[in-house]
């Protein structure tokens, strides 16, 4: 019988990253992402936790991750840091919501003149009589 179990080999030591790595790796996860690829088959791949992306995306988007070297400590955001990656991660949404309000409106007006169009040519027609 085999003798090979989960830590055959001995406790696997822990992984850290760098915080050039990080972004590397959030990057690549962005990408299968808008892809389509399958965000969960990067992460199986790769063999990190969703929690660790969510984690890299806070520090990166309150910009701790920039600007580090590699085995310099990465700490926890500041509360200005973490203040100002709240406030773009709310500018992005709202700049998404603003683009697919000014797309309605461009379609709606489209609508509105074709309709106007189609008034106007019901109105030139013989057969139409105004009450």
């Amino acid at each position: 019988m085999s003798n090979l179990g989960p830590r055959a080999g001995g406790p696997t030591p822990r992984r850290s990253y760098s915080p050039a790595q990080k972004l590397a790796h959030l990057s690549a996860y962005e990408t299968a992402r808008d892809d389509g690829a399958g965000c969960g088959a990067y992460l199986r791949r790769e063999g990190i936790y969703s929690s660790q992306i969510t984690e890299w995306r806070k520090l990166r988007d309150a910009g701790v991750l920039e600007g580090k070297k590699p085995g310099e400590k990465v700490g926890k955001p500041t509360a200005e840091q973490a203040e100002i990656g709240r406030l773009r991660r709310q500018l992005e949404v709202s700049e998404r919501k603003l683009a697919r309000t000014e797309a309605a409106l461009s379609i709606m007006e489209k609508a509105r003149l074709l309709l106007e169009d189609i008034s106007e040519s019901a109105e030139q027609q013989p057969w139409y009589k105004k009450p």
